[in-house]
Order: structure tokens, then sequence, then C-alpha cells
């Protein structure tokens, strides 16, 4: 880990330097516009932050050698993005403690002020996160496709078969240089979806297949018609 991330008290590496990157509100906002996985340039994100380019310029540059961004160079511009898959996973975490510890926590409001597609099925860096993800992931475990021992996530041999025959080979995902599996806080289901190589290689499988789509809304996924009957099918086997 970089010495720059280490506080001054020599404390948990980094975590008061995350921390004070992450409290800006205009950071925050782009950050969370990255999190469907895209690259975004300097303007766009400007925008949504509602920042002068100049204080959005400085925030970038903040983000960046922070390690929460990642840059593109793409002819004359340049592209911003979530650096990684774990750091995405922390962000929608940290989305999830703070629906947890919101003032109105002693009188818990339902969570279905959450827009209803977002909720439903949305993009989490770069897999599947919402109620139906986390429907999913519970199926896997119930029949058991997926063994779950602590934090550690394994397919069972009947898992192997079955994440087959949706076209997924666990063998090469575990090869990957990135955690093989992994629970993932969804914050408006207050429950974990899959994540980890496993959650993005079901997420480009369901998309192949026809049964998940992007829309033009960021992070919202739409469930086809095909979609709806093969899970439905699943859910209930």
């Amino acid at each position: 880990m970089p010495a720059t991330l280490a506080d001054q008290q020599n404390h948990f590496p980094g975590l008061s330097h995350i921390g004070a990157l992450l409290a800006d509100p205009g950071r925050a906002a782009m950050l969370w516009a990255l999190m469907d996985g895209s690259a975004r340039p300097a303007g766009e994100l400007t925008m949504i932050a509602g920042l002068s380019p100049s204080a959005a310029s400085a925030h970038l540059a903040r983000l960046t050698d922070g390690g929460l961004l990642a840059v593109e160079e793409r002819g004359r511009h340049r592209y911003f993005r979530i650096a990684s898959s774990e750091i995405a996973a922390a962000i929608e975490a940290l989305a999830n403690v703070a629906q947890l510890s919101a003032p109105q926590r002693a009188v818990p409001r339902p969570v279905r002020t959450v827009p209803l597609d977002m909720r439903y099925a949305r993009t989490c860096y770069d897999h599947m996160a919402g109620e139906l993800s986390v429907r999913v992931f519970e199926r896997l475990l119930d029949r058991a496709l997926l063994t779950l021992h602590g934090t550690v996530l394994e397919p069972t041999p009947a898992g192997t078969a079955h994440f087959a025959a949706w076209g997924i080979d666990t063998s090469a995902q575990k090869s990957r240089r990135r955690r093989f599996a992994c629970t993932c806080p969804d914050w408006s289901e207050r429950r974990p979806h899959l994540g980890g190589a496993l959650g993005a290689a079901l997420l480009d499988s369901w998309s192949a297949h026809g049964w998940v789509e992007r829309t033009e809304r960021p992070r919202i996924l739409r469930i086809t018609p095909a979609g709806h009957r093969h899970f439905d099918a699943f859910l209930a086997a």
C-alpha cells in the first residue's frame, strides 16, 4: 500500500485518508455517478457534481491520486472510472452503512422510497445488485449451488454444473486476478448480493442470453420478458 495512504498515527492504514476523500459531497457525487462501471469525461462529471471546472479538476485529481479513480486517455480527452471492483464494492457497502446510520434509524422508513426500477435491478460496478440479485444469491445458497463458510464462497459440484449451463467456467473465473466470489452489501435491500468475478460473469452471461438489458438511465437494468420467465423458474425450483 502506498506510503501516502498511511495516516500519521500509524493507525489503520489509509482509513482516515479514504474517509477524507469520500467526505466531500462533490467528490461523492462524481464517484456515485461512476458506479455503473462507465468511464466519463471530466466535463460530464463536473455537471453531475454541480461544480466549477476548476473545482472539479482539483477533486478529480485528488480522487485519482488517492487511488479511487483511474484515468483512460482517449485521444485528446481523459475519461475517469472507478479504479477497481473492490473500490466499487466498498463504496456500495458504505452506501449501505449510510442507510443504516441515518437519523431516522430509530423509526425505520420503508426502503421502498428508493425508485422501484433501481431497487429491483441495477449495476453495482460490474455485477448486478437490487432485489432480484439478492433473491438469486439467496436461492444459489438455498439450493446448495454455492456454499458460504465465513466470508468464503465456493461452488459445489452441482453449482459448477449449473454455472456451466449459464455459460460460466468457474475454474477460469477462479484464475482471474481478482476475488472469485464475495458477498456485497446491498444498500436498498440491506441483504447481500453476489460480487467478485463470479458476480460479474453472471451479469455478462444473463446479458448474453438476453435476460438482462442495460438502459439509458445510469445503473438501471431491465429484465426482459424472457428474463422474467427464466428467473421465475430458477427462483421457484
